[in-house]
């Protein structure tokens, strides 16, 4: 078994208490990361017509359930609403919502979708967990409409000195092993996922990657002390 074929058996296993140790974990405090992040990249894309949103690495549905009760508020039609994820169990504690989307097993390095067609493509707090980052933004790339954009949450790595990334240390290798191990009988899961992030990228780092793949960015914001990485970035033709 591989890296990513562990990663994913990883969220099956925790796909049943996922939602209950988010809600817990983060205080609900997601929710409005979430919600800024819709609000802002609609009010970007101008549309009140959108063909198509995919939601990459959607877990429970989560952002698929954003992307569709924010449209209804702004007004927007949202024709198409598709969350892929390479975990059967989370996708399957996705369908038990009744949600306004269409739910399909994929990898971000192998997106089941045609070139050009889609307008917003998602990725929430997933994208650390793609090992094969630079061909997963590739595949954005490749998916997206000319103009289209790509809305990235993440935890990004942080300078070790700051004090964002201290509170942050304390809470996600003290806190949320304990917690979320407890909630979900899996400890293995929770000291997995605050190891991820150290092993991610810097903002900068990722700023750059999305360039050179071709990405003009739009949008980079730090959310509750850096704790989270809002990036907005849109798919430009030469």
């Amino acid at each position: 078994m591989n890296k990513q074929e562990k990663i994913v058996t990883m969220f099956d296993d925790i796909a049943k208490t996922y939602d209950v140790a988010n809600r817990v974990l983060s205080f609900g405090i997601d929710k409005s990361w979430r919600k800024e992040a819709c609000n802002l990249t609609f009010e970007k894309y101008g549309q009140k017509e959108i063909e198509s949103i995919l939601d990459l690495a959607c877990g429970t549905g989560d952002m698929c359930e954003f992307w569709d009760k924010i449209a209804h508020e702004e007004n927007i039609n949202i024709k198409k609403i598709t969350g892929i994820d390479p975990s059967v169990g989370m996708l399957d504690e996705a369908k038990k919502k009744n949600l306004n989307a269409d739910f399909i097993v994929g990898e971000a390095k192998d997106i089941p979708c045609k070139d050009n067609r889609t307008d917003i493509l998602s990725i929430s707090y997933g994208l650390r967990n793609v090992v094969d980052r630079k061909e997963g933004l590739r595949e954005f790339y490749r998916v997206l409409k000319p103009g289209g954009l790509l809305v990235i949450l993440e935890f990004t790595k942080l300078p070790k000195k700051s004090i964002s990334a201290k509170i942050r240390d304390f809470y996600m290798k003290r806190v949320l092993p304990l917690v979320g191990g407890m909630l979900s009988k899996n400890y293995n899961a929770y000291n997995y996922l605050p190891n991820s992030i150290d092993d991610f990228l810097t903002t900068q780092k990722l700023t750059e990657e999305l360039k050179e793949v071709g990405f003009e960015i739009e949008t980079v914001k730090g959310n509750s002390m850096d704790i989270s990485t809002l990036f907005i970035a849109k798919k430009v033709t030469v």
